[in-house]
């Protein structure tokens, strides 16, 4: 009798190491500090840009490695964290508002690797670190805004109520309604204390002697505000995190106005830090078409009309009453006009919003209406050699369109400059508005959690652990316990390149699940091995006891595998956090070790064996 591997399966073992070799390559190259240059809209990089980064580091004095530019991006590695940080904001300064500058760790794999895709396996904070970010809350900026929503909710009211005013304006820290005469003040406000018990009211006369309400939060409904806006933000922030898909982020409040957002084994920080910062969102106006542009522009602006400005420069004359505005926005996708063939954002409202619009439009036909985009940036300068961020509010009418038909709650949304533009806006208008502006007030990278000792001695246990194994089965089981640690060290580059290619991210938790498979793939061969040994010593050829240990053993492993696989899919779907990362590795390890274990040792053991008639097993 003579055992042999089948040449298909000789084949698929020799492809599966190939690739598998290949894959894993990329984890022993490291990486590289870098900083990271993306288009704040998403769109295609100034060629002059690289002059322009490598003007800012000379006159700095700042050493790099290399300039890496590519259409979306420009990638500047350093030789160490230190100049990494001490460059990010001299060219912050030097790029401008329009740029994103993010800190990043760059793989340092080469050309020919990246040219197949073959990427290192993220690793997660507890490992490597990851992004830090710490963000502050513009708790100003959240009451100015509830300020501004309840003089809109004023002026509705009193319109439905009928009752005359000639002024309604919003302050500081409150909002001042002007009347005609002392019985609609009266009027206003008896209703205005029965809607909005938590509002304080007080009479005053204005510098024409006018009777006016002037109308104020109370400091316990500021303070429900500031806190809202913090809780709000925190929620959209993850959301805005689950649609990067990082895996394992932490997203936590730090005293009264601060979140700390943690992103481990995130690559395209920069793409990470436009979207988190994102306070962009939309606001459909109406066109003032009963007044004409150029005696707004010498001055004389309508009242309840504004002059705002499309990106090329051409200025609009729009309503300040808002249509509909992004909270109103419960889900958004973007595309491509099938007309024109531009970029679109697909927006759907809520039942409120779909109320405001279908009552707009149905007065609005044959009528333009105008998309305002709007955000906020932060913009850095060096001052005295010191870096001084200040941010400022853009508004730009991103669309002008004429209202063909009567709609409500689904539209569409064009004007946008690149799809790159149109996905990232729908995702922030999917995940939600912020409550409030944030601002990226401290960005780093931070180092495991546990220290680089720790982890190093953790690495350590688990490379002596491994060896002790290999030794041990050379030793028992020779020839067979050779094969046996030919297939551990696949298995394990199996599990590193399968990680990788899924761009998954390795934790401590993970390393403990692919130790324990390391294990079962041990116990596997254990078991083939003793059968092997068992059909030897019942007076078996040789040959005869190779194929019957194989055979008879692989119900068992089987069943032991199939059932650890079970519990791990469990806690694949119903577990989070350090539980999935576990999990992961400890799915892929089982497949992997069924493979190596069975299929790979058995293949080689044929090779050596199988194609002659051997007296004596080394095993």
């Amino acid at each position: 009798m003579i055992n042999k591997t089948p040449l298909w399966k000789n084949l698929l073992i020799v492809v599966v190491v190939l690739v598998a070799t290949l894959y894993a390559l990329p984890n022993i190259y490291g990486e590289d500090p870098a900083l990271q240059i993306t288009d704040a809209r998403a769109g295609s990089l100034e060629l002059s840009l690289n002059d322009t980064v490598v003007r800012v580091l000379d006159e700095a004095g700042i050493a790099y490695q290399s300039i890496e530019a590519s259409d979306r991006q420009l990638l500047v590695r350093f030789p160490d964290t230190d100049t990494q940080l001490k460059a990010v904001d001299f060219i912050k300064a030097g790029v401008g508002s329009r740029y994103v500058v993010a800190l990043n760790l760059a793989p340092a794999t080469p050309d020919w690797l990246q040219a197949i895709n073959a990427l290192p396996m993220y690793l997660g904070l507890d490992l490597r670190g990851g992004v830090h970010f710490l963000m502050e809350v513009d708790m100003d900026a959240a009451v100015s805004r509830a300020i501004e929503r309840y003089a809109g909710d004023f002026r509705s009211m009193l319109r439905e109520a009928k009752i005359r005013y000639a002024m309604i304006q919003p302050g500081d820290d409150g909002v001042q309604i002007v009347f005609s005469d002392t019985e609609a003040r009266a009027a206003a406000d008896t209703l205005i204390g029965k809607d909005f018990p938590e509002l304080e009211r007080g009479m005053q006369d204005t510098d024409a002697n006018r009777p006016a309400i002037y109308v104020r939060p109370a400091e316990r409904e500021i303070q429900e505000i500031r806190k809202f806006a913090l809780q709000q933000n925190i929620l959209t922030l993850r959301n805005r995190v689950n649609e990067l898909g990082v895996a394992e982020p932490v997203i936590q409040q730090q005293g009264s106005k601060r979140v700390v957002v943690q992103l481990p084994g995130v690559q395209d920080t920069g793409r990470a830090k436009r979207i988190l910062g994102a306070t962009a969102t939309l606001e459909y106006r109406a066109v003032d078409v009963a007044h004409d542009i150029e005696p707004a522009l010498a001055g004389k602006v309508p009242a309840g009309s504004r002059i705002y400005y499309e990106r090329d420069g051409n200025p609009v004359l729009l309503k300040k009453r808002v249509i509909v505005t992004g909270d109103q926005i419960i889900n958004a996708r973007s595309g491509f006009d099938q007309n024109s063939g531009t970029p679109n954002v697909t927006v759907m409202l809520d039942g409120k919003g779909a109320r405001k619009m279908l009552a707009f439009t149905k007065e609005s036909v044959g009528k333009p209406m105008a998309v305002v985009f709007i955000e906020n940036k932060t913009e850095t300068k060096i001052v005295d050699g010191e870096p001084v961020r200040t941010t400022r509010k853009v508004e730009e009418v991103v669309s002008v369109a004429t209202i063909r038909d009567v709609f409500s709650k689904r539209f569409q949304t064009t004007g946008l400059d690149s799809p790159q533009e149109a996905h990232e806006l729908a995702l922030v208008l999917r995940s939600g508005a912020l409550a409030a502006p944030i601002e990226i007030i401290e960005e780093r990278t931070v180092g495991p959690s546990l220290g680089k000792e720790n982890i190093e001695q953790g690495f350590k246990s688990v490379v002596i652990g491994f060896c002790a194994v290999l030794v041990f089965m050379a030793l028992y089981y020779r020839v067979f316990g050779l094969v046996a640690n030919l297939a551990l060290a696949l298995n394990l580059v199996l599990i590193v390149a399968i990680l990788s290619m899924l761009q998954a991210t390795l934790t401590l938790p993970g390393i403990a699940g692919i130790v324990l498979t390391v294990g079962m793939a041990v116990d596997a061969n254990v078991l083939i091995f003793e059968r092997i040994r068992e059909e030897i010593r019942n007076g078996n050829s040789p040959q005869a006891s190779i194929q019957a240990g194989y055979e008879k053993a692989f119900s068992t492993i089987a069943d032991a595998n199939v059932t650890t696989l079970i519990a791990a899919v469990v806690l694949l779907s119903f577990g989070t956090g350090a539980i999935k990362g576990f999990a992961v590795t400890l799915s892929i390890g089982i497949l992997s070790s069924m493979f190596t274990a069975i299929m790979g040792t058995r293949a080689v053991i044929n090779l050596i064996y199988g194609g002659r008639r051997a007296a004596k097993l080394m095993i």
